[in-house]
Parts: C-alpha cells; structure tokens; sequence
C-alpha cells in the first residue's frame, strides 16, 4: 500500500530529527476500528526498514487478525504483579528503556496502572520512555480524552473513568484518526470481530447504536483536525500581524456549571492552538473559611482539572468580581474571556445588570470578546 509505506517513511524521518522520543498516537471513535491491527501493521513496515522496534505491551483481544501481525515482532515481556490475589500484568516501562528499542508500541494509552506501580497511568509510563529518547507509537480512544469525556457521556450514556488529560496529546509529534463508516463498524461487531458473541447485542443496543457512533466519528474527525491545525500552527511561520488567541475561563467557588466552563474553554483553546487560564476572583465573602468545605473541594477539583486540561491557574482577592476579571484579562493580555451562563433570578439579575454592563464596557473597550457558555 503506497499510502502506508509513505506514513511510514514521513515517521521515519521524524525519529532522526531529534535525541528525545517521538510521539505518534492513532485515535479510534471506539473499539474495534483496527487502531491495535493498523499499530502492528507499521510496526512490520518499520521492521522491513531495518529499524528496531519492539512491542512494549499490545492488546489483541483474541482477535485473530490482530494475533498474526504480531508474527516476528519481538515482544517485551510484561512485568507480573500480584494483586488481590491475582496475577497481573503491566507494561514494564524499566525493561523498555534497559533494552532502548528506536521504537516501542505500547497499546491501550488511557489504561490505569495496578496499584502500587511507579506511575498511576500508562501515559506516565510513556512520557518517562519518551523522555529516554525511543520513540513510541500509542493509541486512545476518543471518550478517553479529558475535555471530550462528557460529551462522549452525554452521547452513550456511558461514563468513561479512564481518561487521558488534553496536554497528552498536544505532546503527539503526529496524531492519526482510524476511520470507518457507522455500517462497516457495526458489520465488524455483527462479525464477532470486536466482542465474543454473547456481547454483541448488549454492545448493538447500547453504546454500538449507528446515531452514536455518526456522533463519535464526528468528534474523532474534529480532534485529529485541531490537531493537524496545532501542528500547523507550530511548523509554518505566522503572519506576525495576527491576533494571537489568549483565553481565559471565569468560575466562582460555588458555580454549578465551572467543569462545563473549563472544558469548554480548553476546547476553544486547544482550536486554536493558543494559551489559556482559569481565574477565580476570591471575594471578602470568600475569605479563609467562610466558605463550606464541599465548595473548598469543589474549587480544588477544579483547579486541579484545568491544570490536567494545560491552564495556568489564577487566584485573584477582589471585593468586585468584574473588576477582577478585568484586571486579569488586562494583566495576561486576554482576548476572550468564557463564563458560565447566569443561574439567576430576574431580581438578582436586575440587580446585577450595572456590574455585567460595566464588565460588557470595560472588556469591549479593551477589544476583549466575551462568550457565555451554557
């Protein structure tokens, strides 16, 4: 395939650019789109090429296909644990860098780690190889991703706990969608191709429904692209004159919708490839502990997720919120500023419409957009 060995060679060339380990990722909108089989098919192209490449830790399934391109790939073994009894095994991150392959393909990137291991999450695993300098290719499904998890929860119904943060994938030097059409994932399924067949009607009627995965393949396909346009955005040279996009996401400690807000807000960023804040203007009704400790929680979590997502976090004291913002958006040269949309009576609203005017005036005479999310 002409296509395949040009991917090949184009990843090739990229490995000698640089001492520290490139990063490649496949992205699927779900299991069974042939993200491990296409995994092993480059890693045979590459071993064609005379490049070393091992197999750090792949997931067949018992697929067959998947099992005979492992053929003459040499395999690192797995580290066993025991836990609860039970003998379980781990990529073993120490035996790949020991052996420093050029490449290592490590499957399943959003996988959580068996208790007590080094790190907490394979993509741990895989930035401590990267930063021994081999290279690896890796693959996710799109409801792994943080910033997309609760869309993907509000598609399928299904909440995904294995998530990787956003920044993960801003790290990939190439990022690759594996796509198929809703019938041909579903003819793969009905083929006993993706589950053994007392799953396949349960998988049918639930997250394998056709306006699902039309719903999945969508945000796979807007993902690889902001990917691309990132890349773009990096490699060739910007018209100096452009406006350079600085978001930032407003949230108070008691907001009902601030997570909506961050992600949203790292969406927007991630689009265009430009830096972003979280800012929380804490008010003298805020202070010390005067606020309850589920709030506190609240706010911590937040925090801690618009890191994961890739902000720089503000805490600002302020008796008047809208000044604060204003003075922050000014401080870090801010071009849009994301809040959440008003839970508010209409009294408390009319009350509050001087300071929302005077946050309106202040930022349009700054040029600063605002967008109000839901």
């Amino acid at each position: 395939m002409p296509d395949k060995e040009h991917s090949v060679q184009h990843f090739l060339d990229l490995i000698k650019k640089s001492r520290k380990g490139k990063f490649k990722i496949y992205i699927g909108m779900s299991a069974g789109v042939g993200k491990t089989f296409r995994m092993l098919q480059e890693a045979q192209a590459l071993l064609r090429n005379g490049i070393d490449v091992k197999i750090g830790y792949i997931e067949t399934h018992n697929r067959k296909e998947t099992i005979a391109l492992l053929e003459g790939l040499p395999v690192i073994p797995r580290r066993k644990l025991f836990y609860k009894g039970k003998e379980l095994e781990e990529l073993d991150v120490q035996a790949v860098i020991a052996l420093r392959p050029e490449v290592v393909i490590v499957d399943e990137l959003a996988h959580t780690n068996i208790e007590g291991s080094k790190n907490e999450k394979r993509w741990q695993d895989v930035v401590e190889i990267l930063d021994a300098g081999i290279t690896v290719i890796s693959a996710v499904n799109i409801q792994h991703i943080e910033s997309l998890n609760e869309e993907v929860k509000n598609i399928t119904g299904i909440n995904v706990t294995e998530k990787i943060p956003d920044t993960v994938l801003g790290m990939a030097d190439e990022v690759v969608n594996i796509d198929l059409t809703a019938d041909e994932l579903i003819t793969r399924l009905k083929e006993g191709k993706i589950y053994s067949s007392e799953k396949i009607n349960i998988a049918l009627n639930n997250f394998f429904k056709a306006e699902n995965i039309l719903q999945l393949r969508e945000l796979a396909l807007k993902e690889v692209a902001s990917q691309v346009e990132r890349k773009i955005d990096t490699e060739i040279p910007r018209n100096l004159h452009a406006r350079q996009e600085r978001f930032m996401a407003c949230i108070s400690s008691n907001h009902e919708i601030a997570k909506t807000v961050i992600k949203k807000t790292s969406r927007l960023a991630s689009y265009y490839n430009a830096k972003w804040f979280l800012l929380y203007v804490q008010t003298p009704k805020e202070d010390g502990d005067k606020i309850g400790l589920a709030a506190q929680r609240h706010l911590i979590n937040n925090f801690k997720l618009a890191t994961e997502l890739g902000a720089e976090v503000i805490r600002l004291k302020h008796s008047n919120i809208s000044k604060g913002i204003i003075e922050a958006a000014e401080q870090k040269q801010i071009t849009t500023v994301c809040i959440g949309k008003p839970h508010l009576s209409l009294y408390r609203l009319i009350l509050s419409t001087a300071i929302f005017n005077q946050l309106l005036n202040k930022l349009a005479a700054s040029q600063i957009d605002i967008v109000i999310l839901s």
